[in-house]
């Protein structure tokens, strides 16, 4: 661990993602995902997978038949070094158009080939909530980790953490 982060004492009920293991776990997970925008369904599941990663808030998957309004993404695509290459998806509800706001790993590492056909949503873009909290976004804008009550820090993602 780096010496200058001093992880939070998790209370009860709660976590240190500086518990989580690195390389990162994978864990299912039944509790109820919700992701909307604009007031609109995006993605409903209790079918749901966690990535749990030192330093990093869970990343939540859901099956790719539990959501709706997305479409192929002209992003670029992104390679984690642990899941493997990233597809990205826009959310497209009428007219409007969130550019790739989800992302999902069509063909992952062995270790993660259960996320395959699982799609990813950026809580920064989008009202993401697990058992119907409303879900705060990872700072930084580059990794879409989901801050809820239960998990405590610091995270990785804001200005001086690149080096964790």
């Amino acid at each position: 661990m780096t010496p200058r982060v001093r992880p939070v004492r998790p209370g009860p009920g709660q976590e240190s993602v500086w518990d989580y293991p690195r390389p990162p776990a994978l864990e299912a997970s039944s509790r109820r995902i919700e992701v909307s925008w604009g007031g609109e369904p995006v993605a409903a599941s209790s079918r749901a997978y966690r990535v749990l990663e030192t330093s990093h808030p869970p990343g939540w998957y859901v099956p790719a038949a539990d959501c709706r309004h997305l479409r192929p993404s002209a992003a670029s695509r992104t390679v984690c070094e642990w899941k493997g290459v990233a597809t990205y998806w826009d959310v497209v509800v009428g007219e409007r158009v969130l550019p790739a706001a989800a992302w999902s790993y069509e063909q992952p590492t062995p270790a993660f080939a259960a996320i395959t056909g699982y799609v990813s949503f950026l809580p920064a873009a989008l009202d993401c909530r697990v058992d119907g909290g409303r879900v705060t976004a990872q700072e930084g804008g580059f990794y879409g980790g989901w801050i809820t009550p239960e998990v405590v820090g610091p995270f990785k993602g804001g200005p001086g953490t690149w080096g964790w």
